[in-house]
């Protein structure tokens, strides 16, 4: 498909009301990464910055689906409406976001959804540790000090935030069997691209099973990122680490964050020093992960995202994962 993005003169009403009219907009950058929804840095004429996020059909390359699990908190993860509530979720428990300029939920300016925010920087803590591992101890240590901070509030109820303020969140089983129903949802997707995990299937499926039998019941969640790894943390030039990409911030279990930061954190998970985590439930949400990121990756490398070769790679790499845990 043909993708048209923004263009500076699109933005000419939204700079001049935010900024006003002796400002002009210089310079329009569409920044790399985001799948749901489109990231752009703002440079006016006296060099200050911005970013703007949009949410349009245009900026989502994920192909259209039916929900795997209807009652996962998971899912349609993306929206302002999201964005707004997790914002406020994260600075009510002292967790440093880009600060909020402008949220335009009546789609006033662009026929979409938007949310204007602070430019806190292009330097990622992912970037930071590869280069100068020194350098990123500091924020990494003040990382581990908000994750804890998120996992510490508390709540009696799981799901989306928007929802739980609305009392409208399912909450009739447990979480460890939503996540065994996406798990083998992801399975049988991929049982029919890959025929590797075809051959497995049923050792995997049977592996699963087995995993979320040995969870205990639990009905206390904290507040869980999603998908959290370095590359969704800022780091300002004060040193300060800046959550971004936490439209899928829920309610939930702990584990499901610790799982992906154990992955994607390596060596450097320890030094967050994360709270007490069940390590039975961390062991299944850790294989659930594995699934996903085999399923995911090969659905989005057969639209149009420009780097499917990476989504490929990174499907691979699961998938070697997926099975060398049933020898």
């Amino acid at each position: 498909m043909t993708r048209t993005f923004l263009r500076p003169d699109d933005l000419h009403d939204l700079v001049a009301d935010q900024f006003g009219t002796g400002r002009r907009l210089a310079a329009l950058d569409r920044l790399t990464g985001g799948t749901k929804k489109g990231v752009y840095r703002l440079t006016l004429d006296d060099a200050t910055t911005s970013v703007l996020y949009v949410w349009a059909p245009d900026e989502d390359y994920w192909p259209p689906a039916p929900p795997a699990v209807p009652d996962s908190p998971f899912r349609d993860a993306f929206g302002v409406e999201l964005f707004a509530t997790n914002h406020a979720a994260l600075d009510a428990a002292g967790v440093r976001t880009p600060r909020l300029f402008l949220l335009d939920l009546d789609r006033r300016y662009l026929g979409a959804d938007l949310a204007l925010v602070e430019d806190a920087g292009s330097v990622t803590l992912e970037a930071l540790m590869e280069r100068d591992p020194a350098a990123a101890a500091e924020p990494l240590a003040a990382l581990g000090d908000a994750l804890r901070r998120m996992h510490t509030t508390t709540s009696r109820q799981y799901g989306k935030l928007t929802l739980i303020a609305k009392e409208e969140a399912e909450q009739e089983r447990p979480t460890e069997s939503i996540i065994l129903d996406l798990a083998l949802h992801d399975l049988d997707a991929v049982k029919a691209r890959d025929t590797r995990i075809a051959d497995a299937h049923d050792r995997i499926a049977a592996h699963l099973r087995e995993l979320a039998a040995a969870v205990a019941p639990r009905r206390s969640y904290g507040l869980v990122h999603g998908e959290l790894g370095p590359d969704h943390v800022l780091v300002t030039p004060a040193g300060e680490p800046v959550l971004i990409d936490f439209e899928g911030l829920v309610s939930f279990d702990i584990e499901w964050d610790h799982a992906w930061t154990q992955m994607r954190f390596g060596d450097a998970y320890p030094a967050l020093k994360p709270v007490e985590v069940d390590a039975a439930r961390l062991e299944f949400y850790r294989y659930a992960q594995v699934l996903s990121l085999i399923e995911g990756p090969l659905r989005i490398a057969d639209s149009d995202f420009p780097n499917g070769d990476w989504m490929r790679d990174l499907a691979e790499w699961n998938i070697g994962k997926a099975l060398a845990a049933l020898s």
